[in-house]
């Protein structure tokens, strides 16, 4: 997702910011978010699933601190500060979220304990990661209407491999899991693509629909959910921008609206 313009809305709402006010106090553990990125929100899932005490920090992507450069220098949320120490990249903090956190009393897991199912595990987010998140891009992007039907075949296609091997409820069945986080930020904003590019959760197949339902209710993803409103003019602006250049090349080709 594309760094918004610098008058965006500069913190959580809704839910969000009441899980950002109970998450002051210092912890050993210093998450540095932007409530608008879905990429923060797979972490932020992460942490309030296990239960892990973190501080939440705010990064406004215009106005970096040099700490915060220290702790990643591409200067990109999210990133992580366990004990001085930083650490970045969505999936990688997940994974470490799991690894420097064993204790029973940060259950659940979001890894199977077994060695295979946790292979199995790591085999579809890497499909979610490489291959629906990535379509899920080139749909949102697409101009021109022969384009944008390609994007959301090849958006559909993406999703039905998907979702062909849900067990149910979760991904892996009754566990919910990475799985299900490395793709839940992008699932619970579909209203995006829905509107500007005429996508159907009924339309990728059978139980689709009822699986991203329950992904918008697990408590989770609700408490890290800001209101649609501040992400509208987000994505607005990204898709208004797309629109004016459509305009603009098609004035130059001669063409009137």
């Amino acid at each position: 997702m594309a760094i918004p313009d610098e008058d965006f809305h500069p913190v959580a709402t809704g839910q969000a910011a009441k899980t950002v006010e109970a998450h002051q106090a210092p912890q050993d553990v210093v998450f540095y978010a932007g409530w608008f990125c879905p990429f923060v929100q797979r972490v932020w899932i992460t942490l309030e699933e296990r239960g892990i005490p973190y501080q939440y920090q705010e990064i406004n992507p215009y106005k970096r601190e040099a700490h915060f450069l220290e702790i990643n220098p591409k200067g990109l949320v999210p990133a992580i500060e366990h004990k001085g120490r930083g650490l970045y990249e969505s999936l990688v903090l997940c994974e470490f979220l799991e690894d420097a956190f064993p204790d029973p009393t940060n259950e659940p897991h979001l890894l199977p304990a077994d060695p295979i199912d946790r292979g199995h595990a790591r085999i579809w987010v890497d499909y979610a990661a490489k291959v629906v998140v990535p379509a899920h891009s080139r749909l949102i992007q697409a101009q021109g209407a022969e384009r944008q039907r390609a994007a959301l075949e090849e958006y559909y296609a993406a999703l039905r491999t998907f979702a062909a091997q849900i067990r149910g409820p979760w991904f892996l069945g009754e566990q919910f899991s990475l799985v299900d986080v490395a793709l839940a930020p992008w699932m619970v904003r579909d209203w995006v693509v829905a509107e500007h590019r005429g996508f159907s959760r009924a339309a990728v197949g059978n139980g689709w629909k009822e699986y991203v339902d329950r992904l918008e209710r697990r408590e989770s993803i609700v408490k890290t959910t800001s209101e649609r409103q501040h992400l509208e003019v987000i994505y607005g602006r990204y898709l208004r921008d797309e629109a004016q250049s459509e305009q603009a090349k098609a004035i130059r080709a001669g063409k009137t609206f």
